[in-house]
């Protein structure tokens, strides 16, 4: 049997085409993201937007559950033998 090893090469980093204007320019949407998180956590508008899908996750809840009653039912009785 002949074992090889696997060398594991490290891509040498040229330092002209890696500056600062290339990241900007790499991840400017994460950067973007970061800048509108911390003005909406600055604002305190994250509040604002919490409640306002937990309004509109309720809102689908109680959709389904009135167009589904009988199965809805069916599976809470399911549930509540099992206890």
């Amino acid at each position: 049997m002949d074992l090889k090893e696997d060398k594991i090469e490290i891509p040498e980093i040229d330092d002209d085409s890696k500056n600062f204007a290339y990241y900007i320019t790499q991840y400017r949407g994460a950067i973007i993201g970061i800048i509108i998180s911390l003005f909406l956590i600055a604002t305190g508008f994250t509040r604002f937007i919490i409640n306002l899908i937990i309004l509109i996750v309720s809102a689908f809840i109680g959709n389904y559950i009135q167009r589904n009653k009988s199965h809805v039912k069916q599976s809470l009785k399911k549930f509540i033998d099992r206890f």
